[in-house]
């Protein structure tokens, strides 16, 4: 399987993600994790709901907007659905036991220097580079 080298796309959503971050830091003083983000619309009586709705409708409309103006994403999934909902699984246990996902320690926890997230982060890569080294390597994927 080989991966596109994409600098400039990636350099650009990179860009666009840590710019959401700081606005949203700025204008509600709280962190752009998708997580807590989407755990908060989860209870009923958060009454921060309106503006998570808001950012996750954002996360969601934007790629279909881009869709609809012409811009193409490939997905290959080489996996069946079963793999693929017990990989969603283990990260919604990861994230639980975490206290956070990766944009959340990897973006707005770097930022603020936290240690927690710096070792989540670390964690976080260093389980990916073994999980692709494996699925790539050693299980001839």
């Amino acid at each position: 399987m080989m991966t596109d080298f994409t600098p400039l796309a990636s350099l650009f959503g990179g860009i666009l993600i840590g710019l959401a971050a700081v606005i949203l830091m700025a204008l509600n003083g709280r962190i752009a994790g998708m997580t807590m983000i989407f755990a908060g619309v989860l209870d009923p009586r958060n009454p921060d709901s309106t503006w998570r709705l808001a950012f996750l409708a954002g996360a969601i409309a934007a790629p279909a907007i881009a869709v609809a103006l012409g811009a193409e994403f490939s997905f290959a999934a080489p996996a069946t659905g079963v793999i693929l909902a017990l990989g969603g699984f283990i990260v919604g246990v990861g994230v639980t036991y975490g206290s956070g996902c990766t944009s959340g320690h990897g973006v707005c926890g770097l930022a603020r220097l936290s240690p927690r997230s710096l070792v989540a982060t670390v964690t976080f890569m260093v389980t990916t580079f073994a999980t692709v080294t494996l699925i790539r390597h050693g299980f001839g994927g």
